[in-house]
């Protein structure tokens, strides 16, 4: 059986399945382009993710020297929180994306940005007073 149904001059493309029928309902398939550059966002989003969890557990076993043991554990706790936030973060973002392309609606904002700078910028500073502190 062909994977397209011809109707006269113009093909139909063949059905989703359940699970993507469910998660993206209703809109146009849109140009492939589209979506396959939402999935390389969203793999770019998970490789950050899997360095912050891979950043925590460093943190937690290889500085015990260099770190108090309260400062330490802060640290690696919350890069290992950024690390999960960030990887269900781009999971959601990227179907809010793929539906927004296939609805034709304006993109919507990634939320998770802020949320991963402000974390970010707290484990810098964590580092920071340890660092100076004398």
């Amino acid at each position: 059986m062909p994977s397209n149904i011809t109707k006269g001059t113009a093909q139909v493309p063949p059905p989703r399945g359940r699970i993507a029928e469910r998660l993206l309902p209703g809109g146009s398939e849109p140009d492939p382009r589209f979506t396959l550059a939402n999935e390389r966002t969203f793999l770019a989003w998970i490789r950050t993710s899997l360095a912050l969890l891979a950043g925590g557990i460093a943190i937690e076993a290889f500085t015990a020297d260099l770190f108090l043991e309260p400062a330490r554990k802060a640290l690696a706790v919350l890069l290992l929180l950024m690390g999960i936030m960030l990887s269900a973060g781009s999971a959601v973002r990227w179907l809010r994306v793929e539906r927004s392309i296939r609805g034709k609606a304006p993109l919507p904002l990634p939320l998770i940005v802020p949320l991963l700078a402000a974390s970010g910028a707290l484990a810098a500073a964590i580092v920071l007073v340890v660092i100076l502190w004398p």
